[in-house]
């Protein structure tokens, strides 16, 4: 027996898409997505996606497994490649709109033509919790870097560097590399009362014309190309410092650029709008005896 799957990405960051009609719910699980997400020996991705779609209330539900088996709250590049993938299909009532429905609560969500023959879309990830203030520093080749708190639906630790260069500096096997890595498993480690699972980190460099640079090390992933929850915290805490209360950030990571409209509410968060694009990178199938081993 065969099953079927897709491969979709958004900026780089990639998912297998699981359909809920071939693949029943109880075979998802840590082991299958470590299986799968190995880029040596299997499909390789970033984590699998497992969704399940409800044309009468024109939402899907949608679960996440990172490629080592752990299984975050959200994922907003996740959550614009399950859109990419029934706007392909063209399965619901209403193609433009969608509602996912994630670990971290519905994220209703708008679809429309983009570019290569993928999709843009703008997903309402709702609440974005930003601290102003640093609440701890860690060291960043030789150098106290405050972490400050953010959260998307998952944790967000992050770190801002002086000079729109310090990211270019961030490079493979050199110095500020290595210590960014450190940065980033220290404060996965750490294991603190706000990331008792662990945390996300980014690592931004503000650009001359306001933009932000950023570069990902991801829960359950490492390094990786672009993380949309991350964007979203990244821009809101930079809000929050600087004592924004509306406007619309440019988030550059390595795959590309996210559109973050933000909000301020009452309680001091800020709610989000992410936009950007999804794609279908492939389809195939699986034997069934690839799945057990």
């Amino acid at each position: 027996m065969r099953f079927s799957f897709a491969k979709y990405q958004g900026l780089g960051n990639d998912f297998i898409v699981l359909d809920a009609r071939q693949w029943p719910e109880s075979q998802i699980g840590p082991e299958l997505a470590r299986r799968l997400c190995d880029r040596h020996r299997s499909i390789g991705g970033d984590g699998i996606l497992w969704v399940a779609l409800d044309e009468k209330k024109n939402a899907a539900r949608m679960v996440i497994y990172n490629r080592d088996g752990s299984r975050p709250e959200m994922c907003g590049n996740g959550v614009r490649c399950v859109a990419a993938y029934f706007a392909d299909r063209q399965e619901t009532r209403d193609r433009a709109s969608l509602e996912v429905l994630s670990d971290a609560g519905p994220r209703p969500l708008t679809v429309q033509p983009g570019y290569d023959g993928g999709w843009l879309v703008t997903v309402e990830m709702g609440s974005i919790i930003a601290e102003p203030q640093g609440f701890t520093t860690v060291d960043l080749a030789g150098t106290p870097t405050l972490v400050h708190f953010g959260d998307a639906g998952n944790p967000h630790a992050v770190l801002f560097l002086d000079g729109p260069g310090a990211l270019d500096e961030i490079e493979d096997d050199l110095p500020p590399r290595r210590a960014a890595r450190e940065a980033a498993a220290t404060l996965v480690r750490a294991r603190e009362d706000r990331y008792p699972q662990g945390t996300n980190v980014e690592f931004v460099a503000q650009k001359q014309d306001g933009s932000l640079r950023v570069r990902v090390h991801e829960r359950g992933v490492g390094w990786t190309l672009a993380c949309g929850t991350g964007a979203c915290a990244v821009a809101a805490v930079q809000y929050a410092r600087k004592g924004v209360h509306e406007g619309t950030q440019r988030v550059e990571l390595d795959g590309g650029a996210l559109s973050v409209a933000l909000r301020r509410e009452p309680s001091g968060a800020y709610h989000a709008w992410m936009t950007g694009p999804a794609g279908r990178a492939f389809r195939g199938t699986v034997e069934e005896s690839e799945l057990v081993r």
